[in-house]
């Protein structure tokens, strides 16, 4: 990747931002982006998108001012046009003519002005690069895969060199191919680059990261594990703020509560010795107002107080729980660690009249953690269809012992969207009574009115866990679980919780996962490479 053409950097002055519908994304946000490269992090609806659209030009702010100097570049998420072909895509197609028509010797002065003679140079170089060695220009994009598709983007953004880059997401759906080819394109850049993305290993090779939050904007030096180091920082301060305020109350509480009791020991004492001593009714009326009087103020101070330490426990919690990640634990499963849930014996797998893989033969013993790994339409999901009995294999012989398995993806197919998270859990286990069902979900963290949210308002990670809820809460509950590509579109809390969910979770577990970060960090100690 060549040098941007000139100095470019990005200005944000107080810059706030809102949603169609009013609700505040991030407010004042006073960055400066020079020559480097900076993430941006932070839970899905946080604003993300909509700060690198703003850059882009497509929008305007709530407030403050935005400063964009120097060409802007983006990675295409989509082709509109699947009919275009491979030069189209790469925006090469003028530069081709130009130089067809020279040697032809048709080109005018302008065509001689402009000619690059090194242009099918650079792209063969630049394919290569993104490991696309595809010569046919002409073919059309429609025969590439989704992944490959990313990387054609990639190598546009290369040849067209632009002086600012901003990367939406731009490792979702990609293969280990493409993803090296996102990477290589970050550390090659030497411009203003702005990169929104979930994934962690991709956050190690920015300069800066920007988190957004609804308590506020954060800048951090230094990639992911810098931020992770420091997040772990606040997120233990929040813990300890939160620790505090509950304590404040129950000491504030303990002491209005003895002051009261103090007040009427001593009320009944004072008036049962005023009787006694037989003081006129105008002195006991005196008094009596008196008592009352500082009564009031003693309740009026206790309901302040009361009021205030509330009100600290109140800021504290939800401090806590935008920074402090959930804590879920699954149920045991009650998988012996030598019982084989799973057995291929040479199986094929075609699609199309070709081959996929095969014949493939592997077994699955006890809580064992299997990553399935493979380049873009190499056969994954496939593999995971034949588990479930979903597809027969074109030869072989499969075995499921128990038949105890599940699978969960991106878009958690299992729930109905158009009911509530307590309705979903009674359908998929009509064995359960309330208390059963509600404490299924509060093993999830969906407790009280949580239960009784529609799938359909839920976010992407929301839904994930409410799937896995209603799938562990069963009587016998899957003792393999399958995980489609689990991580597309969710945020990195989301992720976290998922992972914390899976490692608690004692049966056997096979991902198709291109996020590195994740495979690892459920303990996949197994590779099945299609």
């Amino acid at each position: 990747m060549s040098a941007p053409s000139k100095p470019s950097f990005i200005t944000f002055d107080r810059v706030s931002a809102s949603t169609p519908e009013g609700r505040a994304l991030f407010e004042n946000l006073t960055l400066a982006i020079g020559a480097e490269r900076v993430g941006l992090v932070g839970r899905n609806g946080s604003g993300k998108s909509t700060l690198l659209r703003l850059v882009a030009g497509q929008g305007e702010p709530s407030s403050g001012t935005i400063s964009v100097s120097g060409r802007v570049g983006e990675l295409a998420q989509s082709w509109p046009d699947d009919t275009i072909s491979l030069a189209e895509a790469l925006g090469v197609t003028a530069g081709l003519a130009r130089l067809a028509r020279l040697e032809a010797g048709h080109g005018s002065e302008e065509d001689m002005a402009e000619a690059d003679w090194t242009l099918e140079h650079r792209i063969a170089e630049t394919l290569a690069n993104v490991d696309l060695p595809e010569r046919d220009l002409t073919r059309t994009i429609k025969g590439f895969s989704g992944g490959e598709r990313t990387r054609i983007a990639v190598a546009r953004l290369w040849l067209e060199a632009p002086d600012i880059l901003l990367l939406d997401e731009p490792t979702n759906n990609l293969d280990d191919a493409g993803r090296a080819a996102i990477l290589v394109l970050i550390d090659a850049w030497r411009g203003a680059a702005l990169v929104a993305s979930h994934d962690r290993d991709l956050l190690e090779h920015v300069d800066r990261i920007v988190e957004l939050t609804p308590v506020g904007v954060t800048v951090f030096g230094g990639g992911w594990s810098a931020f992770a180091a420091a997040r772990e920082a606040r997120r233990a301060a929040a813990t300890d703020a939160l620790d505090k305020a509950e304590g404040d109350l129950r000491r504030v509480k303990d002491q209005v509560q003895l002051q009261r009791e103090m007040k009427q020991r001593k009320d009944a004492a004072g008036k049962a010795g005023r009787f006694a001593a037989g003081q006129s009714k105008m002195m006991l009326d005196f008094k009596q107002d008196r008592a009352e009087a500082s009564q009031g103020a003693a309740n009026r101070l206790a309901d302040r107080q009361l009021s205030e330490a509330n009100d600290a426990l109140d800021k504290a919690k939800a401090k806590f729980e935008i920074l402090v990640p959930l804590n879920v634990v699954a149920p045991s499963v009650g998988l012996p660690s030598q019982k084989v849930v799973l057995a291929f014996e040479d199986v094929t797998a075609e699609a199309g009249g070709r081959t996929l893989f095969g014949p493939l033969n592997f077994k699955v013993v006890g809580p064992e953690r299997i990553h399935i790994a493979g380049r873009n339409g190499s056969g994954k999901s496939t593999l995971l269809r034949l588990i479930t009995g979903d597809r027969p294999p074109a030869a072989g012989n499969i075995r499921r012992l128990d038949g105890r398995i599940a699978m969960l993806d991106q878009h958690a197919d299992t729930l109905d969207p158009a009911l509530t998270l307590l309705e979903n859990m009674r359908i998929a286990n009509p064995e359960l009574d309330d208390n059963a069902a509600y404490a299924g979900l509060a093993r999830f963290a969906f407790r009280n009115k949580k239960a009784h949210q529609v799938v359909a308002t839920l976010s992407g990670g929301e839904r994930l866990r409410a799937a896995m809820a209603c799938l562990l809460a069963a009587s016998e509950p899957p003792q393999l679980l399958l995980l489609d590509e689990p991580t597309n579109h969710l945020d990195i809390d989301s992720i976290e919780v998922i992972e914390e969910a899976m490692r608690s979770y004692d049966g056997a577990l096979m991902v198709v996962s291109h996020d590195p970060a994740f495979v690892a960090n459920v303990g996949c100690a197994r590779e099945i490479r299609l």
